[in-house]
């Protein structure tokens, strides 16, 4: 039988074998491979918070390009008052996820298989027509093809001055907020300084207030930017897509940012939401995105990419509601600079910080220290020991602006030689080194349906299957 093997059961690996499942036409074994036990979860809808909900409406979550209501349809046979519009638990889509999972399974072919098994990826080695993914128990699976639906990794740490590192190994500092317990380090009573203003933020922060905390929160980033929130709506939006066809064949960044200003002018003037502006360059972005020169895309994300991903990637209505109110009552700091160093008490850590556009170094005295900056996608850098040995043996090619990795238009690793690989896939946010939006529902669903395709068609052309052990 033929066998294909996917590391990472988050979103992309469980509905990528949810559709290869479901789409097959004949017996077929999935293998999907977590490090943990959470299968069709992964650490955004593994949250056991309530406050936690979905960053979509309920009615543009589908996991089914070709069902844009499924998601839509099982919330509501759990909550009847769930409209398209809402903006619901990550808890109910993590366990709609499950389910279409379970489904996928109960209507296979006969003969097939799925097999959610634990473990942690050491390697891949590649074998005649296929592949041998080694795990560290010493076990080995023997795969025709692998798909790597890894998510993202845990946020780089600050860059400070070589005498303030020594804080990172502290128990005082969380580098990631969303590793299981992460948290328990802050006391209920004690500020608590976030590096971050992100989603990533507002999540932590949601946390710890669910948690009891009840001191002071200062958030810092760069610019001191907040999620903008999404609008309260009873019907679903209409986006106006006409703005990429008017934008320069041969643009840059500036023709970009000039555009969409101009579009936006003029969306005022005609009653039109400049939501529906952003959202109508979703399904443009990736073509846009690739129009740009090398150049422009580094000056995009020096200078425009913390805008665009606050008014692109938005927060569902009401957490836009807790913000302002976390902020008016003197709860939550928002504050634009830099991160100079630390210096760490027996009480505490006190956080040295300049202003956006300031000179002095200023002070601020907190129990502890998260890094809220968002995961790592540099994966010229990133020391996960599957990514390090797939690069240091040139299956896997990072991008040079460290946003990913390099695949071809069926999702296929390239190598160091520039070869597609015809065993190794990848699906995931990292796709955002070469389409820019790649780490949302909407776009992903399409990005796993259009591989599950690929992989049948690679399939059928095997001659016969690797044997699985």
């Amino acid at each position: 039988m033929k066998t294909v093997v996917i590391i990472g059961a988050g979103f992309c690996g469980a509905v990528t074998a949810a559709q290869l499942l479901r789409k097959a036409s004949e017996p077929l074994r999935v293998i999907l491979l977590n490090r943990s036990g959470l299968m069709a979860r992964g650490l955004a809808y593994g949250t056991r918070t309530d406050e936690h909900v979905l960053n979509v409406p309920a009615g543009r979550m589908s996991a089914f390009p070709d069902d844009e209501d499924s998601f839509l349809r099982y919330a509501q046979s759990v909550d009847p008052d769930v409209s398209a519009n809402s903006f619901v638990s990550r808890r109910i889509f993590g366990d709609y996820l499950e389910w279409i999972t379970r489904e996928a399974v109960r209507k296979a072919p006969a003969g097939s298989e799925y097999r959610p098994m634990v473990g942690d990826v050491q390697r891949i080695d590649l074998i005649g027509d296929g592949a041998r993914v080694q795990l560290t128990n010493r076990r080995s699976l023997d795969a025709d093809r692998v798909v790597l639906a890894l998510g993202n990794f845990a946020p780089a740490d600050p860059r400070v001055a070589p005498d303030y590192e020594g804080f990172y190994s502290s128990p005082r500092y969380v580098r990631d907020p969303w590793r299981a317990d992460a948290l328990w380090v802050v006391k209920p009573d004690e500020p608590v300084f976030l590096i971050g203003t992100g989603l990533t933020m507002l999540d932590t922060l949601l946390t710890l207030r669910a948690r009891g905390h009840h001191a002071p929160i200062h958030a810092l980033s760069r610019r001191g930017l907040l999620p903008q929130p999404h609008r309260e709506l009873e019907i679903r939006p209409v986006y106006t897509t006409g703005l990429p066809r008017r934008l320069p064949q041969t643009p840059n960044a500036a023709d970009y940012l000039r555009g969409l200003r101009q579009e936006l002018q003029l969306a005022v003037t005609e009653d039109v939401d400049w939501r529906d502006i952003i959202g109508g360059l979703r399904g443009a972005t990736p073509d846009l995105w690739k129009a740009l020169p090398g150049r422009e895309r580094r000056r995009f994300l020096r200078h425009l990419r913390t805008f665009w991903d606050t008014h692109r990637h938005r927060c569902a209505p009401a957490l836009g509601r807790l913000l302002d109110a976390e902020r008016a009552e003197g709860n939550l700091h928002i504050l634009a600079g830099r991160v100079l160093g630390y210096e760490e008490q027996a009480d505490g850590v006190e956080v040295l910080w300049r202003a956006r556009g300031g000179s002095q170094t200023q002070r601020i005295a907190a129990g502890c220290v998260i890094n809220c900056t968002g995961p790592e996608s540099d994966t010229r850098v990133v020391t996960e020991p599957l990514i390090a040995q797939l690069r240091d043996d040139g299956l896997l090619t990072p991008d040079e602006l460290g946003l990913g990795l390099i695949v071809d238009d069926e999702y296929r690793l390239v190598d160091r030689e520039g070869y597609s690989s015809p065993v190794l896939h990848y699906v995931g946010p990292f796709l955002r080194a070469q389409l820019w939006e790649a780490t949302a529902v909407p776009e992903l669903r399409r990005h796993v349906a259009q591989l599950s395709q690929t992989l049948h068609r690679s399939l059928a052309s095997l001659p016969k299957s690797l044997v699985w052990s």
